[in-house]
This record gives C-alpha cells, structure tokens and sequence, in this order.
C-alpha cells in the first residue's frame, strides 16, 4: 500500500494527481505545514529535508515530487517512455519545474505576500516567472504536450503554471499555455485528485 503525505500546495498536488491517473489504491494524510509538523522528527524519517510531498511504497520512502512521480511512472510502466528521445524530454521538463518554475512562482508569491515589500524581490521574481512561463508557451505552440504522449512532465509542471499564470495575470499573454492549463483540468483524474485534498483538508 501507497501511503502518501501530502498538503494543498502545487507540490502536494502533484502526487495525488499522478496516484489518481494511474489508478492505483493509496492512503492520504494531509501535512498542515502552517503547523511546522513536517519539521518533527517523525516526518523526517520520511523526508530529511522537513518538506512535503513524500509517499511510503511497501516500506520504501520516497521524497521530492520529481523523484515520487519518476518512481510510480516506472512502478507501473506508465506516463514515462522507458527509452528514446521521449523519456529524455519527459525528464527535462520534469526537471525544468523543479529547477524553474516550482522556486521562482514560489518565491514571488513569497515576497508579494512578505510583511516587507522589497521591489528588487519583487522585480527579479516575477521577471523570471515570465521567462518561465514563456518557455512553456514556445513549447506548447509545436507540441500539444510536453514529452510526447501526456507525461509526468505536464504533471509535474501543470499545478506551478496554473499558479503562475495567476501570479502574473498571464492567461491572455500565453494563450497556448493556458489551453494547456484548461485541458489538464478537465481530467477526470486532475479533478478527483483536486476534490479529494480540499474534502481531507475540509476534515482536519
């Protein structure tokens, strides 16, 4: 069994995502990290690095969303090529969120939020989260999907877009971009996954 740890936040999004594409019987807990509880010595047998998502496969502890979403995909044989030029693109894009668009839309929510509004901050990170989401749009206007075939790539990247384009008002100024967003969230699985963290997070 899939015991899976997890909060409401574009990184805690992606994991029930992925379990919900793919069908597979989980267990969710939800990690209030307003609460610091992540940073207590139980979860951090799970994930040294005090944060979420993580998931516990058969006594295996698996942590960073990347890593979660690479290991199911090749549990299971799905959403990740096994070889070729697919499975190299999926893994560059999945690896551009996490390098790319997670830190920089993360940062400038951050400092837009911050007590002290710092405008360099400010500046820097929405300057960079409009590259990043340009990149994303150069690429979708050649490709209905990131890698190929739908992939742990769009997974990986859709929730920290969506957050972006909020973040930037940038629905209009990256049309191909924002069909994407639309059409990963019409999935049948994207919503299940969606409803059930706000029904656990409605429970606590």
């Amino acid at each position: 069994m899939i015991e899976l740890y997890t909060w409401t936040t574009p990184n805690g999004e992606k994991p029930v995502i992925m379990l919900e594409e793919l069908g597979l019987d989980y267990e969710m807990a939800l990690i209030d990290i307003s609460t610091g509880v992540q940073k207590q010595a139980a979860f951090l047998e799970l994930n040294p690095n005090g944060r979420i998502p993580a998931i516990s496969d058969d006594g295996q502890r698996i942590f960073e969303s990347g890593a979660i979403l690479v290991h199911l995909a090749e549990k299971t044989g799905r959403f990740l090529a096994k070889s070729g030029s697919d499975r190299a693109e999926a893994l560059s894009w999945t690896f551009f969120q996490v390098g790319g668009t997670g830190p920089m839309v993360g940062q400038l929510h951050h400092f837009r939020n911050a007590p002290e509004k710092i405008p360099y901050a400010l500046k820097r990170y929405e300057d960079e989260s409009r590259r990043l989401l340009g990149v994303l749009e150069s690429r979708l206007q050649r490709n209905e999907w990131l890698a190929g075939d739908y992939s742990i790539a769009d997974i990986m990247n859709w929730s920290w877009a969506r957050s972006g384009l909020e973040a930037v008002e940038g629905w209009e100024t990256f049309p191909m971009l924002a069909g994407w967003v639309k059409r990963i969230g019409a999935r049948p699985a994207v919503i299940r996954a969606l409803d059930k963290l706000q029904a656990a997070k409605a429970e606590l």
